[in-house]
């Protein structure tokens, strides 16, 4: 459904209706996978960066209602669209979005997980005529590593940091992690075809560098697998569990 320069989108499977910008950096599935790979309890707080129309805070908050969530988002637009999706799914008393510079973001509060999709273009690469889609994605800043960083000072000593990439950017997350444990989860379109993502989940706790047989997306015919519905779908959590 479109309407004013909106779309009113459902995600898994109907329990999460939001409205997103029709053009621009747009939640999909990848959203729903991040937010599916972040291991919150009943208590925990959380804070994405760069939550854009606050889908996958909304995802985590269907998925784990004691959760409470802060979102930080640059577009003081998208921070009132993602307050009014938040208000949509009654969930305006755990999810809070605020606006604010990934890079730069200080908190005095104690945060349990922080999660992310980072900008992922390269800057002398593509652009986008989308002024919002073009600001999301393009990394003039060597947004992996910065964000990287500024999630794990944000985070708890025994904290979680989770983040969806581009296959070609995990060695920069691991590298702006070094010393801390670390799962590289890779997302295959199918069988036997080499992953163009990978949701990369760091434990802010001394250790080693392990990778999970990770989750195959769709079948030869282009169905997604059970195991992608399961979470797509029915908001099922991901195991990372190498």
């Amino acid at each position: 459904m479109s309407t004013g320069g909106l779309t009113l989108d459902r995600f898994l499977g109907g329990r999460i209706v939001a409205a997103q910008p029709s053009r621009g950096f747009r939640g999909g599935h990848d959203t729903v996978l991040l937010a599916a790979a972040v291991p919150a309890e009943n208590g925990s707080v959380v804070l994405e960066l760069g939550s854009g129309a606050g889908i996958a805070s909304l995802c985590l908050a269907a998925r784990v209602p004691g959760v409470r969530i802060i979102g930080i988002e640059i577009d003081p637009a998208l921070v009132r669209l993602s307050n009014d999706n938040a208000a949509r799914n009654n969930v305006a008393g755990r999810i809070s979005f605020v606006t604010g510079d990934a890079e730069q973001f200080t908190s005095a509060e104690r945060i349990d997980h922080v999660f992310f999709n980072p900008p992922f273009h390269p800057d002398s690469a593509h652009v986008s005529p989308v002024a919002a889609r073009d600001r999301a994605t393009r990394d003039s800043t060597d947004a992996v590593r910065t964000w990287t960083g500024t999630a794990l000072s944000l985070v708890r000593d025994g904290g979680t940091v989770t983040a969806i990439v581009r296959a070609d950017r995990i060695d920069e997350i691991l590298d702006a992690s070094r010393g801390y444990s670390a799962v590289v989860f890779p997302l295959s379109p199918r069988v036997g075809v080499v992953a163009k993502r990978a949701i990369v989940r760091i434990g802010k706790v001394k250790g080693e560098v392990s990778t999970a047989a990770g989750l195959v997306l769709h079948e030869s015919d282009g169905r997604n697998t059970d195991a992608a519905e399961a979470v797509l779908r029915h908001g099922q959590p991901l195991n990372l569990a190498p």
